[in-house]
């Protein structure tokens, strides 16, 4: 198992941007079967395989520290300021024993504390650090607020000096073009790696329905529709799975979630289950259409029930809803789509146009599969909100950005 340590001032759960991004490539890297380690003056348990690793003298706070930054602030490199260096090199030297890559954030760009980065950088010339990344996120040389508190020579030279060997991290372009120009390294050599967002958390998703997400890979639907019903023959499912297929056929990578298991009071549900499955087998369209009651199992392989929880779940994260019923007498779905605020694509039927009015795209219930795909994928290319969507649960999810960018880093690719 490889091993890497995060640091910083401060460590996860005490909440701060930084401390946000460090858990969250903390929790990360640990799912992926990394040992981690959360190095800073404060921080505690944020969950399995990330260990907290604590020592005070790392902060920003403190009577000793802040004397020393006022002195620093001056003008002055005290003896007290060398003696926490080096005794912070030598509680760090044990601490990162046995790594294989470290992640610093800011350290080596603001001067919060400059007895830590003048530590780092003496294990760092003595050899005795692994591979480190430096996570640039604010450079006190470039923020006039901080300039009077900074004099030529060390140890503030180190906070605008490119150190040999590190790898340097940005969030974004402007801070690549900053810190580029601050170093003197070609932009090309710093990388930008930027914030994510926890799905699981913004979106406040069941553990469930979390589950599935991850086993369906449910993120990766381009679109991702809704049909939340039980299945039986008025829902006209089989259009819904028809509709999947030639989206599939059209280049598209949809993923149809239809949440209901067969209707139990229809004896003739079992037969039409069956002719939806070999639909689907027959459209092409198995990979674009999950029927929950398939894989949301008790370890006996019965179907567990959806909870409202979960179904709610859905609506936020479905790019539309998808309701193709032959008869309703209300359609309660398509006012659960309009509070959620994702797109109805459904039935011209009038207890549904009287539920949505102008606000849902209406196809005819004889009109084929092939154009009403089609008039689907043309709406959900004209919507920057999807598009913007796509971008969020492709690219910018903590688990995408730690896999494609930070882990091929770590290993110094």
């Amino acid at each position: 198992m490889s091993a890497v340590a995060i640091l910083h001032y401060a460590g996860p759960p005490y909440v701060g941007g930084v401390e946000i991004t460090m858990a969250a490539h903390g929790r990360t890297l640990a799912a992926l079967g990394w040992s981690v380690r959360m190095i800073a003056a404060k921080g505690g348990d944020i969950g399995p395989g990330v260990e907290a690793h604590v020592l005070p003298e790392l902060g920003s706070r403190g009577e000793m520290v802040e004397r020393i930054s006022r002195e620093l602030a001056a003008g002055i490199v005290s003896a007290e300021f060398l003696t926490l260096r080096d005794r912070i090199a030598a509680w760090l030297d044990d601490a990162l024993a046995g790594c294989d890559a470290l992640m610093v954030h800011n350290v080596l760009s603001l001067h919060k504390n400059l007895a830590f980065t003048a530590a780092l950088r003496r294990l760092h010339d003595a050899g005795r650090l692994p591979r480190m990344l430096a996570w640039c996120h604010d450079f006190a040389w470039r923020d006039p607020l901080y300039l009077p508190e900074l004099h030529p020579g060390y140890p503030w030279d180190l906070l605008r000096e490119a150190w040999p060997g590190v790898h340097y991290v940005v969030v974004s372009e402007d801070r690549r073009s900053i810190l580029a120009e601050l170093l003197g390294l070609a932009p090309e050599r710093i990388a930008v790696v930027t914030p994510g967002v926890d799905v699981r958390g913004l979106l406040k998703l069941e553990p469930e329905t979390a589950d599935l997400i991850e086993r369906l890979r449910l993120l990766e639907a381009a679109p991702l529709l809704l049909l939340p019903a039980r299945i039986t023959r008025r829902k006209n499912i089989e259009l819904a799975v028809a509709i999947a297929g030639a989206m599939q056929r059209q280049g598209a990578a949809p993923r149809l979630v239809i949440t209901g298991p067969p209707g139990p009071h229809n004896p003739t549900n079992a037969a039409y289950l069956a002719e939806l499955l070999a639909l689907r087998r027959d459209t092409g369209a198995e990979d674009a259409t999950v029927f929950l009651y398939e894989v949301f199992t008790d370890p006996q392989g019965q179907p567990r029930p959806v909870s409202d929880a979960m179904l709610a779940d859905f609506f936020h994260l479905a790019d539309g809803l998808l309701f193709p019923s032959r008869y309703e007498g209300f359609g309660i779905p398509v006012l659960e789509a309009g509070l959620s605020g994702i797109p109805i694509f459904c039935s011209d039927i009038p207890p549904l146009r009287a539920s949505a009015g102008s606000a849902a795209m209406y196809f005819g219930l004889a009109e084929h599969p092939d154009q009403i795909a089609e008039r689907i994928l043309t709406a959900f290319a004209a919507d920057e909100r999807y598009a913007l969507r796509q971008r969020v649960r492709t690219t910018y999810t903590w688990e995408a950005i730690v896999r494609r960018h930070i882990v091929p880093l770590l290993a110094g690719a």
